[in-house]
């Protein structure tokens, strides 16, 4: 698959709740080759900060030509931040698309998980994937993308102070609902990864998780994404894989978390 670096054309953008941003951007190349579960990295305009940020990719419009993305801003005087003053009209350094998304053959009743940041990633998924979507999403307190999702899916929502849905994780969401399914796909803090996982293995359920990790080059170079692995890396020959080059789409069983 083809990577493409270059400047992309703000469209829009909007609050989606606090700290959270949805940023329309024009990248016909990329879009051309994105794929659910990938992430770009975008470069901020400040020539001290060197390495772009990470961003999973909500949505992808190939017609268009055209990127979705979903992000959190991380605090005051971060990238995320100066990423947050684009308006329609700005420009954009982008690269990608970058690592592996999720396989979408027909896994028959699935559950698509998202914890915080990490439910973006789900709704291109919940668009392109066929068969029973159940899709369950995990949130602190104020809920975002739920329109969306509803779409695509019966939506499950889980909230930590109780506010919405299931008081509870997302776990405790399947649990009271009663929720069943063949395979699952998720994405978010690792200690939600890590719980799936166990579940999965329990259960007997193929899981697909997506990490999300600190990064550096965002192309497999620098090691400074790996996580550890049960099989020697090809490219390092030790037993970790890089997230950004080798994910951050794992098998639950590939992958220690």
């Amino acid at each position: 698959m083809s990577k493409y670096k270059g400047q992309a054309a703000v469209i829009s953008q909007e609050q989606a709740a606090a700290d959270i941003y949805s940023l329309w951007i024009e990248a016909p190349l990329i879009a051309a080759e994105a794929k659910a579960g990938q992430f770009l990295s975008l470069y901020t305009q400040d020539e001290s900060r060197l390495l772009p940020r990470p961003i999973s990719i909500c949505e992808i419009d190939k017609e268009k030509g055209r990127l979705r993305l979903v992000y959190r801003v991380t605090g005051s005087g971060t990238g995320t931040e100066q990423f947050a003053r684009l308006r329609a009209g700005d420009a954009v350094e982008v690269m990608g698309p970058l690592g592996n998304g999720f396989p979408l053959e027909n896994p028959g009743k699935a559950f698509l998980i998202g914890g915080g940041i990490g439910i973006p990633p789900m709704l291109e998924l919940a668009k392109q994937l066929p068969g029973d979507r159940q899709i369950i999403a995990g949130y602190k307190d104020e809920l975002f993308l739920t329109e969306d999702l509803k779409k695509y899916g019966e939506l499950y929502v889980a909230t930590e102070d109780g506010s919405a849905g299931t008081k509870g994780n997302v776990l405790d969401a399947v649990r009271e609902n009663g929720l069943l399914a063949d395979v699952i796909y998720a994405c978010g803090p690792a200690p939600m990864l890590r719980a799936l996982k166990t579940y999965a293995k329990e259960h007997g359920i193929v899981c697909y998780i997506s990490l999300e990790e600190k990064m550096a080059c965002g192309i497999g170079a620098c090691l400074a994404c790996v996580c550890q692995s049960k099989e020697k890396d090809s490219h390092s020959n030790v037993h970790n894989k890089r997230v950004c080059k080798d994910g951050p789409v794992f098998l639950s069983t590939e992958v220690e978390i």
